[in-house]
């Protein structure tokens, strides 16, 4: 079993139900500490965003073929649009998700981290630890800042999809479907700036997992 799964089973016993102090105390003692907890979030977060591009490229393009539909079932090439949509918003959910609970995390980490430079006794090596907190957060600030500016960008899009399905759900004929040619370009626009913003919180992401990995 992977390492991120084996956490998710750990996560679901152990959280459900009850409190995160008892979740992290008991991980501790199977050995895992907060900092490997939040890179297997990170890692968890950064897939989801993964499967959110594709997720989003794939809903684009139904649109396309529904703008771009000439003969055939209508009704049928809607159903479609339907699916993309529902599974677009089922994969927004997760990213969201993921998101809240690397920020739950690494909240814990570090204050826990903060709390305990007071019980050193040697000034140097309170020090180190100090200036590889800072570290640590500033990498963290930088790649949650990108995690929420692309999470920021899905609820447009999902607005604009869920727009265009509710329209066509209840005006499925050859004249809806000319009425949204002219929000396709919009559309396009605004999918290809969420990806692009997803796909820059994933190379921040992946770069704070290697840099925590080689600590």
């Amino acid at each position: 079993m992977k390492r991120s799964m084996r956490f998710a089973f750990l996560a679901t016993l152990l959280v459900f139900g009850g409190c995160q102090r008892v979740y992290y105390g008991t991980m501790e003692k199977l050995g895992y500490q907060k900092r490997h907890i939040l890179v297997s979030r990170v890692q968890d977060a950064r897939d989801a965003q993964q499967e959110a591009v594709k997720q989003f490229a794939s809903a684009l393009e139904q649109f396309r073929t529904v703008v771009n539909f000439q003969e055939g079932d209508l009704e049928r090439i809607y159903r479609h649009l339907q699916a993309e949509f529902d599974r677009s918003e089922s994969r927004a959910q997760a990213v969201r998700g993921r998101i809240e609970s690397v920020q739950e995390v690494a909240q814990a980490l570090f204050r826990e981290w903060k709390s305990e430079l007071s019980q050193y006794t040697d000034k140097n090596l309170r020090r180190l630890s100090q200036e590889r907190l800072n570290q640590t957060q500033q990498r963290y600030t930088q790649m949650i800042a990108a995690m929420q500016r692309a999470e920021s960008r899905i609820e447009p899009v999902l607005a604009a999809f869920r727009d265009q399905v509710l329209f066509l759900k209840h005006n499925l004929n050859a004249q809806a479907i000319a009425a949204l040619q002219d929000e396709l370009t919009s559309i396009q626009t605004n999918v290809a700036a969420l990806i692009q913003e997803m796909k820059t919180s994933i190379a921040e992401a992946t770069a704070f997992i290697e840099a925590m990995s080689r600590e």
